[in-house]
């Protein structure tokens, strides 16, 4: 195929990572035609492996990072209004144990936190007597004091696959599975070379956003491979799976004498999610695990506070992930910043066609980083992203139970439970995957507990699913839930019905 009869498009996105696919929606609802490549499944990589919080990032305040904690603040609210099926209130508690940060300070952080700007939905800041139920049996003795605070919970790999269903719902053309193995600059644009499973072929683009997280530097060598890339700092951070640990629905933020925090949160119904790490990582991204001395830090950081004590191997699963973070030279992993920064380049003479590069940031501001983004190459259109709802996403947040509830009226042949489960899925979707359905019995082969071949027909045809791994992992949790013989019926089927790759 010629250049002259290559697809064109404005606006090629490299990595299907929180941030291009919130840059694709932005884009896409301003009228360019954008194609978006990631060479795996949404999401697969560092956006799933996040401590799944929408949140202002109160820890960053200790490093003067106001700018980010407010516009956090501001973030985690819109998020809340336009996913709050996906996304909703968590309220934190952080006891003071003598000898870390004061009470003084810890107050401080919290009136700032309280009053930055961006609260209307979520309740402030109080005091809490930690010898008084629950947290008596739960959290060790010589606790007596904490503070209680509100963020917000996400399911972080599904805010990824819905920016990607509106952006496809946008015109955008959303490929996964699909490589941008070539970039070569021309006079008006580029020409990129994309390898799936089919072999390769060309596109052309008039600017390129280079979103691909812990492997942006590898994208720059290739689209200017006379300079040096060494922007990234890789930081690993991992987590552990738990048997339910504690009672509520409230999340536990604990102190470490290192200067770092460590969360213990409700998860999955069933399990406590207990992380994070903060480790240098050098090595390939996709080749990535929890080590023992990571599991034992976690352990011995949640052992301080929690009555029960916990080891490595009582964890019933754990995932680990890497921060693709701008290297400040900062001398610690902890203190390098979480604020996002761009890369723009224009080639000779700064009158070549762009290319953005993204490092960092964070999920509470990834639709700010993508207004940003637009910005820098001046691409034109209004923003458009803060109040239109995500897919699913058109429900007041304080009518989600109702919601549940009229669902579950409407279909009181669902099992129990089920109907909360596909709403905080799928929100006001829910009647699409259901749509024709009188019973259990059209909804075709059960494959464990309220799972049935239906919704994984609407995962692969809405969401761009394409392995049970996609569906069991990153589409639900609910490969936390289901036997393993009601796994391998999902991968049966998926090998049976031939999904493309």
């Amino acid at each position: 195929m010629s250049e002259e009869t290559l697809p064109v498009f404005e606006l090629l996105i490299i990595g299907g990572g929180i941030n291009g696919a919130g840059i694709a929606r932005d884009a896409a609802g301003r009228g360019l035609s954008v194609c978006l490549v990631e060479k795996d499944d949404l999401a697969q990589h560092t956006s799933s492996a996040s401590t799944k919080l929408v949140h202002g990032g109160l820890r960053y305040l200790e490093h003067y990072e106001f700018r980010l904690v407010r516009e956090s603040l501001i973030e985690r609210e819109r998020l809340l209004t336009i996913a709050p099926h996906i996304i909703w209130p968590m309220r934190f508690v952080l006891p003071h144990d003598e000898g870390l940060r004061p009470k003084w300070m810890l107050r401080l952080g919290l009136f700032l936190y309280d009053n930055l700007r961006g609260r209307k939905l979520l309740p402030g800041t109080n005091t809490v007597d930690l010898r008084a139920p629950p947290h008596d049996e739960i959290l060790k003795e010589r606790l007596t004091k904490g503070f209680e605070y509100s963020d917000c919970w996400v399911e972080d790999s599904r805010l990824v696959v819905l920016n990607c269903m509106d952006a496809r719902e946008h015109g955008a053309d959303i490929r996964t599975r699909t490589e941008c193995v070539g970039l070569t600059r021309n006079d008006d644009g580029w020409t990129a070379t994309l390898r799936d499973a089919s072999g390769d072929r060309q596109i052309r683009a008039k600017n390129i956003v280079n979103a691909a997280g812990p492997w942006v530097d590898k994208v720059l060598g290739r689209a200017i491979p006379d300079e040096d890339h060494a922007n990234l700092r890789l930081v690993k951070g991992s987590h552990l799976i738990f048997r339910k640990l504690f009672e509520g629905d409230h999340c536990y933020i604990f102190q470490n004498k290192d200067d770092r925090i460590i969360f213990a949160i409700p998860y999955e119904r069933d399990f406590t999610l207990v992380g994070t790490t903060d480790v240098g990582f050098k090595g390939d991204p996709s080749e990535i695990t929890i080590s023992a001395d990571e599991a034992h830090y976690i352990c011995d950081a949640a052992n301080e506070y929690l009555a029960a004590n916990i080891q490595p191997e009582d964890a019933i699963s754990s995932y680990s992930g890497v921060r693709p973070l701008y290297d400040d030279r900062s001398a610690s992993n902890s203190t390098v910043t979480r604020d996002y920064q761009f890369e723009l380049d224009r080639g000779e003479d700064d009158a070549q066609a762009p290319i953005l590069s993204i490092f960092g940031g964070k999920i509470t501001t990834y639709r700010k980083l993508a207004e940003h983004a637009l910005e820098k190459l001046n691409v034109g259109g209004a923003s458009w992203t803060a109040q239109q709802p995500l897919p699913g996403g058109d429900i007041d947040p304080e009518r989600f139970d109702a919601y549940v509830n009229e669902v579950a009226r409407q279909y009181d042949w669902l099992p129990t439970g089920a109907a909360k489960r596909l709403c905080r899925a799928y929100g006001t979707r829910v009647p699409i995957l259901l749509t024709g359905a009188k019973g259990l019995n059209d909804l075709g082969q059960h494959m464990g507990d309220d799972l049935y071949a239906r919704e994984l027909e609407y995962l692969v045809d809405q969401e761009f699913a394409t392995s049970a791994e996609d569906v069991l992992w990153r589409r639900s949790k609910l490969k936390l839930h289901l036997d393993e013989a009601a796994q391998q019926r999902v991968r049966d089927w998926f090998a049976r019905e031939r999904v493309p790759a």
